[in-house]
Parts: C-alpha cells; structure tokens; sequence
C-alpha cells in the first residue's frame, strides 16, 4: 500500500538518492526503516507513482538514450528544468527518430506551460520537432551536460542491478 511515507520514500530515490541515503533522510524525519525495507517499497510502488506536477520552467534540457527492457532495445526521451534541476518528464519509446520525439515534446508542451520556456539540445534533430511545435529551441552542449550526467546516472543504476533493466517499459520510466 503506498502510504505517504512510502511514496515519500520512492520519490526520494527516484530523485537520484541511493537506498541508503533515503533510509538516512526518513531517519532523519524520525522514521526508521531499514534500506531492504525501501528496497522493497521502490520495486513494488513504482509503477504507481504519479507522474510530476506541472511546472512553468524557463529553461528545459531535453534528450534521449537507449535502453534495454526484457533484451529489447527502447529509447527513454527525458526533460529536465536547468533551473530547478526537477526532471520534468520522461517517455520511453519502441524506436528512434523525429516522430517519437516530436511526440514526447507534444505531451510536454501539452503539460506544461511553456510560453517562455527555451528548450536546450545536443541533437540537431530536435531543431525540426522544436519548430514544428513553434517553441524556442537550440543547440547547446554546455547545459546539456546536466541531462547527460542524468543518463549516466540512470545507466549506472541499471547496470549495477542488471545487465538489461527487468521489469516493465512504466517501471523504467
């Protein structure tokens, strides 16, 4: 059951903290449990988790990598607020290309508002999904760096637990 505790608890560790880390933050909060015990809640309520609120950023990194599902390969579309450095949204996909893209900065834009927002890329691709959607975006390798380290978060994770991710496209989202 996901308690407000245990959601608190899952969302820390979707945050970036390790099991540990989150074990010390609730303990700083007066709530001991153990990591096994966050181990547990981060596999089982995962999947019902709600997505992030809706934010107004001014400035949004926006980039995908590839992922391993059950032995298939999909691609994880991710934003996140370089303000903030909130990861705003996060769809994972069966292919690669402009479509899913454009797809993924569809429902973003649709989420949030992003009126003044100025969305920053590594990939010229984006450019064409950017101007189909009438949002200002460009090319910037210098605060895209952020979204990278993400990913090499997000991959290191995967690889300490398994060689591909095991579980559900949801749960890698």
């Amino acid at each position: 059951m996901a308690t407000p505790v245990r959601a608190f608890a899952v969302r820390l560790h979707a945050t970036g903290c390790s099991l540990r880390e989150t074990e010390a933050i609730l303990a700083s909060l007066g709530v001991e449990h153990s990591h096994q015990a966050n181990f547990q809640w981060v596999h089982r309520l995962t999947d019902s988790s709600p997505d992030p609120p809706t934010a107004s950023p001014s400035r949004v990194a926006v980039d995908e990598t590839a992922v391993r599902v059950n032995g298939d390969l999909y691609w994880v579309c991710d934003t996140i607020d370089l303000d903030t450095k909130l990861i705003l949204d996060a769809q994972i996909f069966k292919r690669h290309g402009t479509d899913p893209a454009a797809a993924f900065l569809h429902r973003f834009t649709e989420n949030h508002d992003c009126s003044n927002t100025s969305f920053l890329t590594d990939s010229y691709g984006y450019r064409t999904d950017f101007a189909r959607l009438g949002v200002s975006g460009q090319v910037d390798y210098t605060d895209q760096n952020l979204i990278e380290k993400w990913f090499h978060t997000l991959k290191q994770r995967i690889d300490r637990f398994h060689h591909s991710w095991v579980g559900s496209r949801r749960s890698v989202r």
